[in-house]
Formats: structure tokens, sequence, C-alpha cells
């Protein structure tokens, strides 16, 4: 199930869930708008041929209030919200329909887990022909929350659990990586 406006507000009232900071006019009928960061993470392509799950890709970290996302390129970013999931609800982040209608493609992959805590990480893809200015405090995407038929037995702890900003794949530290 789907929460509701209503919803949102009683679980942040009842603080189940965890939205910070939250600006009570990005509150949606059936979701939350989240803003954007200013940190960006590209991965650095010089001296490297490809990436690989095994191997930690070379990041750069760029601050800004004000990023270029050049054509057809991708960058992670980060949201300002902090987030908290009891262990009862679970989410998914979309892209915002205006932004999508010029050619930026936003998501965070995958759900996000009951029990996770900290920053999304968002995947920006540029699909248009012309470079998109972001600016850091604009709302970006929208976070819809579905509530469990009950509680997980096994809350998130992942290799993402408490992100403070964008962070990079992590994948080179999957449990498939030590099989030989």
């Amino acid at each position: 199930m789907i929460l509701s406006d209503k919803g949102i507000k009683s679980h942040l009232d009842d603080k189940e869930l965890l939205i910070d900071p939250l600006d009570r006019d990005c509150i949606q009928p059936a979701s939350v708008d989240l803003k954007l960061g200013n940190q960006f993470v590209i991965i650095k392509h010089w001296g490297a041929d490809i990436l690989d799950f095994n191997s930690e890709p070379n990041y750069q970290l760029v601050e800004a209030d004000d990023f270029l996302v050049p054509s057809h390129s991708f960058v992670l970013a980060a949201t300002i919200e902090v987030l908290r999931l009891p262990h009862n609800l679970t989410a998914f982040v979309e892209g915002r329909s205006s932004i999508g209608r010029m050619g930026l493609f936003i998501q965070n992959a995958g759900w996000v887990d009951p029990g996770f805590e900290g920053r999304l990480t968002l995947e920006l893809y540029n699909a248009n022909n012309l470079p998109i200015r972001l600016c850091a405090g604009r709302r970006i995407c929208q976070i819809v929350f579905c509530k469990m038929d009950q509680k997980t037995a096994k809350p998130y702890k992942g290799k993402y659990q408490g992100q403070k900003g964008a962070i990079g794949t992590r994948i080179f530290m999957d449990k498939e990586n030590s099989v030989k």
C-alpha cells in the first residue's frame, strides 16, 4: 500500500519516519519531493579501460552549488535530506516529471529498504544533446513510501547504511568477489 500525504504526515509526526530537513510544502498527495545537495561524483575515465564488478572505480568528488551535466553523461548526486525508514516501510525514488521532460533521468537504484538511514545517492543521466545545469537546493526527485504487510525480520544494514553524501558503487565489496 502506497502512503498518502496523510499517512506520510502521520508517520513523520509519530517520529517513525525521519526526513531531515523537511519542507512540509514538499509533501505531495502520494510522495515527498526531495532536494538536490551540493555533492556530485563522477567516474574518472582517464587511465581506465573498463569498469568491472571486482574493482573500485576511480571517482572524483565535486562540491558545488551549480553543476553542469554534459550531454549523454552520468553523474551521482545526493539529496539534502537524511532519511530514516522504520522497519515496516519501504520506498522508491522517481524523477520529477518536469525534469524528465528536459531529458534528465533520475533514479535511485532499487528500493530504499526498511531500516535504511542516510542521504540518498541519486543516479542522474543527461539524455539530452545539450548540457543541463543543476542547482543545489532545488527539488529534484520524489520518494514514494509503501507500507509492508508486517515489520521486516532483517532491516537494512548494508554497505550504504549511514551514507552522508553521494557515494559511488561498493559492488567490489560483494561476497561474490571473494569467491575464487
